[in-house]
């Protein structure tokens, strides 16, 4: 009697298991006559049994069925790969998918993204918190009826009709879009920059949501890089209202979006959602720091992004203007 444990049969071998059972015989006489373990049969016989009873070629196609689906299953998780999965979420606020591209980009490692989404699933059943560093959903979008609902007045704005056709394309480094992230109870605001090329992001914390204050906030974040600002694409709020002011000091120009067209801004819609991770709408701005808020900034310029080939926008800054930025 063979004592092998556990093999995968053949097609031949299955034919057999088949022939036998229809002659009556016995698990352990055709375990015997195959040299296999007994177990060996039973599970094939078990396992890929049909409503016909058991049947060779569909055993097979069962059987080849089943590796297929189990090569497909998620790769194992090394402690090493975990620890790098947790630190990327908790601490960098990274998604699965940049996560992924960074570990393709920089480490011999490599897992899909959809594996991570099943590993953060696993970990809140069992009781973690790794799902609260996932973005949020963001509030739904309220439709306004009328053209003339208030905003759009600002005097000496430059439509978005008029931006040149290279800065839809994207196809040069210098073209901005900004907009401001409100602090609870509407004290306190972050004004964001975002490049549309490079995603390059410049946060600045501001105490009142006022012309004046708006204004010396984008000045201040981006007179450093001016040569390489040609643009700037804002939404119609009135703290943007010095665009002129703010065009003089940066030789740019300022073109506003149409009213209550957010998607013209969507690369900025975008980056406020990344901000709001960090900080969400209850947060009091008053209470916040200008480092915590360059933090933040630190962080969205040094993770990976997916439109980039998973480059870091200070990486893609550096490549395409030759200017290092630290951050």
């Amino acid at each position: 009697m063979a004592t092998k444990g556990y093999q995968h049969l053949t097609l031949d071998q299955r034919c057999q298991i088949y022939a036998l059972l229809k002659r009556g015989h016995s698990k352990a006489q055709i375990a015997e006559d195959l040299n296999v373990h007994r177990t060996t049969v039973g599970r094939e016989i078990r396992r890929n049994m049909g409503k016909r009873g058991y049947r060779h070629k569909q055993a097979d196609e069962k059987a080849i069925n089943r590796r297929s689906l189990a090569s497909q299953r998620p790769k194992k998780m090394t402690p090493e790969l975990i620890s790098i999965i947790r630190e990327k979420l908790t601490f960098y606020q990274w998604s699965p998918e940049q996560i992924t591209g960074w570990l393709k980009q920089n480490t011999t490692l490599s897992i899909s993204h959809e594996c991570i989404y099943q590993y953060i699933v696993a970990d809140k059943k069992t009781g973690g918190i790794l799902y609260l560093h996932l973005r949020r959903k963001k509030k739904k979008y309220n439709k306004r009826i009328g053209k003339t609902a208030g905003r759009g007045l600002i005097p000496g704005r430059i439509d978005i009709d008029e931006r040149p056709e290279i800065v839809n394309a994207k196809e040069r480094v210098g073209d901005f879009e900004i907009d401001t992230v409100i602090g609870k109870n509407h004290q306190g605001a972050i004004v964001t920059m975002v490049e549309r090329k490079t995603k390059l992001t410049k946060l600045v914390l501001i105490q009142h949501k006022t012309e004046a204050e708006t204004s010396e906030a984008l000045i201040s974040a981006l007179d450093g890089i001016k040569q390489h600002v040609t643009s700037l694409t804002a939404d119609n709020g009135k703290e943007f209202a010095g665009h002129r002011k703010v065009a003089q000091a940066l030789d740019a120009i300022v073109y506003f979006a149409k009213p209550y067209h957010s998607w013209e801004r969507g690369l900025n819609e975008n980056t406020n959602g990344l901000v709001r991770q960090y900080f969400p709408k209850k947060t009091d701005f008053t209470k916040l720091t200008y480092e915590e808020v360059r933090l933040v900034e630190n962080k969205l310029n040094n993770r990976p992004r997916k439109t980039l080939n998973f480059q870091t926008p200070i990486q893609s800054f550096l490549a395409l203007t030759g200017v290092a930025l630290h951050c």
